[in-house]
């Protein structure tokens, strides 16, 4: 094992290419854009685009980004070695490399023989051949130059021999960096660490890592091959990529800067992770994992009374870190096994309160008579909040249903439709909403949207994201009780709310009426209440 010393660790974003292969991952030519400056605010060292050559999209990307000014990163193109038989300075892959002029290109070369063999289909000294002629030649074109050794592990595991040949050939030729690469995402720790260990890494180029997750070992391998001499490591926002995907740089790069003694330049940043992390979610418009370590929304939250009690006496004796360090934030969750301790806790944004203090306990007695009727407020602290607003007599309503009306239909083979109507009181005044969806809900949210946003115009800031249901007494068929979550977001926050009830669709209306009621009583109340100054 290397001394760490304060070595610092080249941190390298293969989000936009790797990321990009990953199920449900897609980006437009924008998206990639604006992802791109977000690693750049981060100050993350290099960012990959991807491969010019893959399609005209691609190709976009790589012409937009010679008009951007990045502060800090370096924009990576990405490519592979020349074909068998041919030569670099005319291989149209080498000439993509250069044609997309990024400071930085990153060549991928087989270094698991029976992939020279049966996929390239050449023999072992061609194969270095192509690795040595393509360095060399990008190199002689003004390039820094990364080598990724792909299979590495997998190819020293079946020839041990062949695969230093391959190291020896990319660092021989001027690779910058050489990228160990765990492709199959199968290498455990111990492997990793043992065979770099074999390594002469004083006679090669610096080394580096990129490690798939597919054993869920893609952290513990980042972190081991940095112990073991690697000073660059490759991962994606969010670990997105092929299959189960790639080391999670959201998790990696906070566990290098505030657990080890080794630095990034991104340490200075770190505030910013999980904003980045929901940035790039949002563009790829997948909901963010909840328990991703670091920025998950559950990475800093506590549910059982007792761990709240100690919550509110030394938070460090139940965090590992201060969630502010990573530009997260703390939850109390409110659950069947939440205590006063809890609910004192969630009050203290509205004021000092105590276990005696009257509303804990009205609180703490309804939160368990709600639950017993099947609400559930872990997953919908917006709901629960309400709840508060209205014990303390500070929740202003910003509606008041008269009633709604909704019918389904299908004619032949042409799709179901729903027609929906609804009526609200708004003060001393009535006011009607309509649409014509395929369900009950996005009817019912677009007709209140409808009735309410002439007068309310915030409105248009919102959006439902997500609708889940759970049969909560499957037993009695259809006259089961189901309960119903909806997401909503303004795409700086998002917050959750639910509603309970033998029909659906009344279900659904408490829960798309408490996200409205939510944002308004949060946010726009605190707007409205800002002053204005006018010349």
């Amino acid at each position: 094992m290397t001394d760490n010393g304060n070595r610092r660790i080249v941190i390298y974003d293969t989000t936009l290419r790797d990321g990009t292969q990953g199920v449900q991952v897609n980006y437009t030519v924008d998206d990639k854009i604006k992802i791109a400056h977000a690693l750049d605010d981060m100050q993350i060292d290099y960012i990959e685009g991807g491969f010019p050559r893959a399609n005209e999209k691609e190709a976009a990307f790589f012409k937009q980004m010679q008009r951007e000014n990045l502060k800090h990163s370096r924009v990576v193109a990405f490519g592979s070695t020349r074909k068998a038989g041919g030569s670099a300075e005319r291989d149209p892959m080498i000439r993509a490399l250069l044609d997309a002029e990024t400071p930085t290109v990153i060549v991928v070369g087989k270094t698991w023989k029976a992939h020279v063999e049966r996929v390239l289909q050449t023999d072992r000294e061609e194969n270095l051949r192509m690795i040595s002629d393509s360095i060399q030649f990008l190199k002689s074109q003004g390039r820094e130059v990364f080598f990724d050794l792909e299979h590495f592990f997998d190819g020293y595991k079946d020839d041990p021999v062949y695969a230093q040949q391959v190291l020896q050939a990319g660092s021989d030729a001027g690779a910058d960096c050489l990228i160990l690469c765990d492709t199959n995402g199968g290498t455990m720790p111990q492997e990793v660490a043992a065979i770099m260990n074999t390594l002469p890494h004083t006679d090669l180029a610096p080394l580096g890592g990129h490690f798939h997750n597919d054993a869920g070992v893609a952290i513990a391998n980042s972190m081991t091959a940095v112990d073991h001499g690697a000073v660059h490591i490759q991962g994606t926002i969010n670990g997105w990529g092929e299959r189960c995907g790639n080391a999670n740089l959201c998790t990696f790069v906070p566990n290098i800067v505030l657990k080890t003694g080794y630095s990034a330049s991104c340490e200075d940043r770190l505030s910013g992770l999980t904003h980045l992390s929901r940035f790039v979610a949002e563009k790829a418009n997948i909901i963010p994992d909840r328990r991703q370590p670091y920025v998950g929304n559950a990475a800093f939250s506590h549910k059982a009374g007792q761990h709240a009690d100690v919550i509110g006496k030394a938070a460090n004796l139940m965090e590992h870190i201060d969630s502010r360090l990573v530009g997260n934030e703390r939850h109390i969750i409110l659950s069947e096994l939440a205590g006063k301790s809890t609910v004192v806790e969630k009050l203290r944004a509205y004021g000092d309160f105590t276990k005696t203090s009257k509303v804990v306990q009205e609180l703490t007695t309804q939160l368990k008579q709600k639950e017993n009727d099947g609400y559930e407020y872990e997953a919908a602290e917006a709901s629960f909040d309400l709840l508060v607003r209205r014990a303390l007599k500070t929740y202003q309503p910003v509606l008041s249903l008269r009633n709604y009306h909704l019918e389904s239909y299908k004619t032949a083979d042409t799709p179901s439709k729903t027609v929906g109507r609804i009526f609200l009181q708004l003060d001393q005044r009535e006011v009607m909403g309509a649409a014509v969806c395929v369900g009950p809900v996005d009817t019912l949210d677009s007709a209140l949207r409808d009735a309410l946003t002439p007068i309310h115009p915030w409105l248009d800031r919102i959006t439902l994201t997500d609708f889940r249901v759970r049969v909560l007494n499957p037993e009695s068929g259809a006259a089961a009780k189901v309960r119903v979550f909806v997401t909503y977001t303004d795409h700086k926050q998002t917050w959750d709310t639910v509603g309970v009830n033998e029909n659906i669709v009344e279900a659904s209306w408490e829960a798309l009426a408490d996200a409205i009621e939510y944002y308004y009583n949060t946010f726009v109340l605190a707007e409205e209440a800002q002053p204005s100054y006018s010349k």
